[in-house]
């Protein structure tokens, strides 16, 4: 059934919501780098993540190249690292709560703002898929826990253990000192956020994340909150971010840096302004990282970081490049 379907059907009723993961970023791209903080050549289509999941942006473009959409794109990208078993900070064997349990989050957010989420659902091993399945069959914008995995099995997804052999045997590593020590750049590979704009001129967003490794039960990040670690404007742009997500969400992040490029700000400048709102509310704490990257009607895009070290992908009929972010503290 399709949302507004589902919505129309209905009306009636309605009428009377620290630990450290780390991954290495794959470096199948290492010899394609790029020296600049920002692409100031406008070009669509494109697509755009952040950290160098070049697979990620492979499968976007391979989309958006043979004339699909957006939304495909977005979707299918974040999908190749929800499937990478490589990676223990996002989908399938992703390191686990405190507790031993692998809690996924997942966002999605199309050209018409229909968007959808899941938070802290176990036993799905691509939680964007069901994020997308909120958005289209559904009128609700977020469904959380055993709730969103009872909706994953009625639409037809699969049971799967997510705990991995490595992910379990660090586990419990771990829990010989139950200790919460960030490193930067380290404890913020827990997400990958994608923008696209298709050959239409449509913008797409997607993001995907198992959170921090051995976090309390329960606990969500930016990642799923949309206006937080994902938002999409057609009218202007999207932004997305990774890092510590209780900061973004603080200030409404990636909500924030699209009305900034509303107002007449670059992508670049955009993601500057944003970093900067979070350092104002932690000036005596920079000990944690935050990444923002950003794209405009036009295809220009931005980045931006607190510490040196973030980097994002771009794929274009340019090229396929690893950019290297600026970043408010140096080194």
């Amino acid at each position: 059934m399709q949302r507004r379907k589902f919505l129309k059907n209905s009306g009636a009723l309605t009428a009377g919501m620290l630990a450290t993961p780390i991954i290495a970023a794959p470096n199948d791209y290492a010899n394609n780098q790029k020296s600049i903080d920002t692409q100031s050549t406008a070009t669509i289509p494109i697509a755009i993540c952040t950290w160098d999941f070049g697979n990620a942006t492979s499968k976007a473009w391979e989309v958006l190249n043979a004339g699909g959409s957006s939304l495909d794109a977005v979707h299918q990208g974040v999908m190749v690292e929800e499937n990478n078993l490589d990676n223990q900070t996002v989908g399938n064997g992703g390191r686990p709560d405190r507790d031993g349990n692998v809690t996924l989050d997942a966002c999605i957010m199309d050209k018409d703002a229909n968007c959808g989420a899941v938070l802290a659902i176990q036993n799905i091993a691509n939680p964007i898929s069901v994020a997308r399945k909120v958005m289209e069959e559904t009128p609700h914008v977020m469904l959380v826990g055993k709730g969103a995995e009872q909706f994953a099995y009625e639409q037809g997804f699969e049971k799967q253990n997510l705990l991995t052999e490595q992910s379990k045997k660090e586990w419990e590593e771990w829990k010989k000192t139950s200790q919460y020590k960030p490193i930067i750049n380290i404890e913020n590979h827990d997400t990958i956020g994608m923008l696209a704009i298709d050959e239409k001129g449509d913008i797409a967003g997607a993001c995907t994340t198992s959170g921090m490794a051995y976090k309390m039960a329960g606990r969500v990040g930016d990642s799923p909150i949309i206006g937080a670690g994902l938002f999409v404007d057609n009218e202007v742009g999207g932004a997305t971010a990774t890092g510590v997500g209780e900061e973004v969400v603080r200030t409404v992040g990636s909500f924030l840096i699209v009305e900034l490029m509303r107002q007449g700000k670059s992508p670049q400048e955009a993601c500057e302004e944003g970093v900067k709102r979070i350092i104002d509310k932690n000036k005596d704490k920079q000990d944690f990282q935050i990444g923002f990257i950003a794209i405009n009607k036009k295809g220009e895009t931005g980045a931006y970081c607190i510490h040196p070290g973030f980097t994002y992908r771009t794929y274009t009929k340019d090229g396929h490049l690893n950019n290297p972010s600026g970043s408010y503290l140096k080194s």
